[in-house]
């Protein structure tokens, strides 16, 4: 197993006014102990009384394991918090990773990492995954969601660094430079223009014209590309971009297409033979997107053809869990085909790999896993409801905060309210998204054996998935 890198900082001192309860080992759901969360919220307005920190329920610290080289931004986030930070350079293995997730309350992952639901199960203690990507299909959505683990990502982070990569291969392809590049480490002078062009006057089709298809829209025109795009909604063009109404249209028009889409069953294999037919004769095909978007086979037939005139692969169905000798037969059958075609880039999944993207992505995921923690906020989350309540200011006393993760089915709130009866409920929100809700409430006046009392009252409801509170 690689060795955990050492993280400065102190962790957590445990309040002194917490509640320790014991709870049920017949029970299936998080236990008193793993409810935390300990910061100070920024203020809303300059005129407003200081916020209140919110302090756990329980003095058991909170746990963070951080995997593939999280950027240190991110660490130190979650560092400053007093959080208790492991961090690995590298993913781990299954078994490896089972063991060390049974412990934590918060995992920060990439790509690599397969949290499924054999590894989630054995996670009794997390509430919250950070996947410090754009990607979310290494998570089993579905489970974390229905046992109250809410699942935040960075959509936005790294569209620059994707849209860059890009123009860069369009302008590589364009002058065969994988290959001039090549023959020079081989000692090989080949000096040729046959089949080398300017980008300029040419043809971008874009497929997804998101956050990367969208600034790579606006980069390629700046260099003179006339641009068109399929998507499956209707988008607003930047510049004098224009969408194209099917994919097969795009493809008989474009030079160069690039792929910008997420993985869905009704995006496998959106580009193979019907698709690549129907492209222009020595056209190009880029794909960042996901692996499972481009029928490689297919691929490697129509640039051994002649077909196209190359290809650019960031990603593939199967990718290596960690650097080395490892993208070989075993992992994908193509493989040795594929890298013998001449005019094709192969990168290991980088579209996203700068300093730039991912210090950005630290700071987004980082400071989402931190708001979930200490206040409950999941504004972001991939899987769950999105709620968020204003902070506690420092003198709203005796007030706790309920953060009520239930099945979506009626009669939740009725019996949740009957609970809160002698009390006086301050700001309460309920949102639901598919088989789950969330309530957020904040409690006034309130002891510490009332808040114990709320929590074994709401420990008992018979729909409960997970609680915390924050006091």
């Amino acid at each position: 197993m690689s060795s955990p890198v050492p993280v400065s900082g102190a962790v957590a001192e445990s309040s002194s006014n917490a509640v320790t309860l014991s709870t049920s080992p017949t029970i299936s759901a998080h236990s008193p102990g793993s409810y935390f969360g300990s910061m100070n919220r920024r203020l809303t307005s300059s005129f407003t009384a200081p916020p209140k920190t919110l302090k756990p329920f329980n003095t058991e610290d909170m746990k963070v394991l951080l995997l593939e080289n999280i950027n240190k931004t991110a660490i130190d986030i979650l560092n400053q918090q007093g959080y208790q930070v492991e961090v690995y350079k590298t993913s781990l293995d299954e078994e490896e990773l089972i063991e060390k997730i049974r412990d934590v309350h918060a995992i920060g992952i990439r790509s690599k990492t397969k949290l499924t639901a054999k590894v989630l199960r054995e996670a009794k203690n997390l509430v919250a995954i950070g996947c410090f990507c754009i990607g979310t299909n290494q998570v089993d959505l579905e489970y974390a969601a229905r046992h109250g683990i809410a699942v935040f990502n960075s959509p936005f982070s790294n569209s620059r660094s994707v849209a860059e990569l890009v123009i860069g291969e369009i302008i590589a392809l364009a002058r065969q430079l994988g290959d001039r590049s090549m023959e020079m480490h081989q000692n090989t002078w080949n000096k040729v223009s046959a089949k080398c062009w300017e980008i300029r006057g040419k043809t971008l089709g874009i497929v997804g014209y998101g956050h990367i298809g969208s600034q790579l829209s606006v980069l390629a025109e700046s260099m003179g590309m006339s641009v068109v795009y399929y998507d499956v909604v209707p988008l607003m063009a930047l510049g004098t971009a224009r969408q194209i109404s099917t994919l097969n249209e795009l493809l008989s028009v474009s030079d160069f297409v690039t792929l910008h889409v997420p993985q869905l069953p009704e995006t496998h294999n959106l580009i193979s033979g019907p698709q690549i037919a129907a492209m222009k004769e020595g056209a190009y095909l880029i794909n960042a997107s996901r692996g499972n978007v481009v029928d490689i086979r297919a691929l490697v037939n129509a640039l051994s053809s002649g077909k196209l005139g190359g290809a650019a692969l960031d990603v593939y169905p199967n990718e290596p869990a960690k650097n080395g000798p490892h993208f070989v037969e075993t992992l994908n059958s193509w493989i040795p085909e594929l890298v013998k075609q001449k005019n094709v880039i192969l990168t290991p999944h980088i579209g996203g790999s700068t300093e730039e993207a991912q210090s950005a992505i630290g700071v987004e995921v980082g400071t989402a896993l931190t708001k979930y923690i200490n206040e409950g906020s999941t504004i972001g989350a991939v899987n769950f409801p999105e709620l968020s309540l204003r902070p506690l200011s420092a003198d709203e006393e005796g007030h706790v905060r309920v953060l009520y993760i239930h099945s979506n089915v009626p009669g939740v709130l009725r019996t949740v309210n009957e609970i809160f009866a002698d009390h006086n409920i301050e700001k309460q929100y309920s949102e639901s998204r598919g088989e789950v809700a969330y309530m957020m409430a904040d409690i006034a006046d309130v002891t510490t054996s009332d808040i114990k009392t709320l929590y074994e009252q709401l420990y008992n409801t018979p729909f409960r998935i997970a609680i915390r509170l924050l006091y």
